[in-house]
């Protein structure tokens, strides 16, 4: 999948666009991370063995329900499983030799090609938090997320230096009716951003929209032999694929767009309370979903998801940036390598209701933890907070510039001549300092990664300009990105189009709320 989109224009459509592009607001845009560090792995080969042996069991005795869905049934049924009622039960190795279709990894297109992410082998893709009905910022506290809300956070991530990917539903914004705010939300990322992006999931014919209008976007032959969308499908845990997800996986699937297929687990609630039995129901549910992709089309691009949490047990909530959720994560990340599948897991997960130092350390444990663990797709990689039910102004600053450490953590360590310094050791010798020597010039400016947003300013002078804590400083950087925002340059006739879409789509239809 390397052809490049060929793009629809009107006459004299082309020009205005150059012309667009060249008076446009030009910004750094880091690259997908490509690791130069090995992966940490915690689990040794039997334990793998285990965990896979017993995932098989479950699939062939407990089975999953494919619920509300006669004609997923018949496929297993054809494929070779035993189905009763709406319990498939897999045989052993049946879901693994379907999943041997799927490839290893894949490349996602943007309408910008700089802007292509690959999706697998040691790469890693960030894209922002996804699914909050509500928003917060220093300044108007907590509220319900609104269409506007919507399009700030797609100029933030389009702006943000260290994010890949646009994401899907960075907020859910209530103050556009269910049943067309898809419309509304497709048609920012398409125009207000020119990275990759993802398709909605809430019912089949929004996902017919979302490749519709992706058509329009790159063109109907490029879309049916590329992948330009990844989409978002959740197992209901414990082992229950529901109508809503199997209608979305069936439509990105026949139409050869990429799904993260992901348990979605609060273990002790939805999965067992140890390590091992959480990763033994998270292979099994991944499997079958994988699996059921490849009776759809095989060889469509999927992403092997893991996203799971622990739960406080005292009061039911769930808790984020914990040792268990760590090692599920890594030991996740390794059986998805076995299989041969790019991988999904981690985020900014925290359950603090501010940007705070709570929100900070879950964090950091998520974060590190996911790079060391081989995530391939990072979602809710910024701007998470409240357990995943507010996107925050700030946190999604602070969150988008410490994303700039996983790139340099992710290079691994220079050991060239240079990264040596064998002539600065030199030069300086005993009892000197390296601040003027010529290693130290020619190198100072790239050094060490530097923050755009933390204070390293003595106390006087932070004390002078109003001794601000980080969320100030978030506040103050979430207005200077919204102002230095500039719409990348499109094609005047596939902007025209996609408006007419939306307008006509959302005409042809009573307003509804589900």
């Amino acid at each position: 999948m390397t052809e490049q989109p060929r793009r629809r224009s009107a006459r004299g459509g082309g020009g205005a666009a150059r012309r667009a592009e060249r008076t446009a607001v030009k910004f750094e845009a880091a690259k997908f991370i490509e690791r130069n560090i090995p992966n940490l792995e915690f689990l040794n080969e039997e334990a793998l063995q285990i965990i896979e042996t017993n995932a098989e069991i479950l699939l062939e005795e407990v089975g999953v329900a494919f619920v509300e869905n006669p004609a997923a049934l018949d496929r297993w049924r054809e494929a070779g499983a035993d189905v009763r009622g709406e319990r498939v039960h897999i045989p052993r190795g049946l879901a693994r030799k379907l999943c041997s279709t799927a490839p290893s990894q894949f490349t996602q297109h943007s309408r910008n090609p700089e802007r292509n992410v690959v999706i697998g082998g040691n790469n890693l893709v960030l894209a922002p938090v996804y699914g909050p009905p509500f928003v917060r910022d220093a300044e108007g506290g907590r509220r319900y997320a609104t269409m506007e809300d919507f399009r700030n956070f797609v100029k933030l991530g389009y702006m943000s230096k260290w994010l890949h990917h646009s994401g899907g539903t960075v907020c859910e914004p209530t103050d556009v009716v269910v049943n067309k705010r898809h419309l509304d939300m497709l048609h920012a990322h398409m125009t207000l951003s020119d990275k990759p992006y993802m398709g909605s999931v809430t019912e089949r014919s929004r996902c017919v929209d979302s490749v519709e209008m992706s058509k329009i976007l790159f063109g109907d032959k490029f879309v049916d032999e590329n992948a330009v969308m990844t989409s978002l499908i959740n197992i209901n845990s414990p082992m229950v694929f529901d109508p809503i997800m199997m209608d979305a996986l069936e439509v990105y699937a026949e139409a050869g767009q990429a799904c993260i297929i992901s348990p979605f687990i609060v273990g002790g609630a939805m999965a067992p309370v140890s390590v091992a039995g959480t990763l033994t129901q998270v292979m099994a549910e991944a499997l079958a979903g994988i699996a059921y992709s490849q009776l759809i089309r095989p060889g469509a691009p999927v992403i092997m998801g893991a996203f799971v949490t622990s739960i406080d047990m005292n009061s039911g909530a769930p808790t984020f940036g914990t040792p268990e959720a760590i090692q599920i994560t890594n030991g996740a990340g390794q059986l998805a390598r076995r299989l041969g599948l790019p991988y999904r897991s981690g985020g900014s997960f925290n359950g603090s209701k501010l940007p705070d130092a709570q929100a900070a350390y879950e964090t950091a444990n998520t974060l590190q933890n996911s790079l060391y663990s081989g995530v391939n797709f990072m979602l809710h990689a910024c701007g998470w907070l409240e357990g995943g039910l507010v996107s925050s102004y700030e946190k999604f600053v602070m969150d988008a510039d410490q994303l700039g450490i996983l790139h340099r953590v992710a290079a691994g360590i220079d050991m060239s001549e240079n990264g040596q310094a064998m002539d600065a050791i030199r030069e300086v010798g005993p009892g000197g300092h390296y601040l003027g020597c010529e290693h130290t010039q020619a190198n100072f400016k790239e050094a060490f990664w530097k923050s755009d947003l933390l204070d390293y300013k003595p106390f006087e002078t932070w004390e002078e300009e109003g001794a601000r804590d980080t969320q100030a400083l978030a506040s103050v950087r979430v207005k200077k990105l919204l102002n230095d925002y500039r719409q990348p340059a499109m094609d005047p006739a596939i902007n025209e189009a996609l408006s007419e879409y939306v307008a006509k789509k959302k005409e042809s239809m009573p307003d509804q709320n589900y």
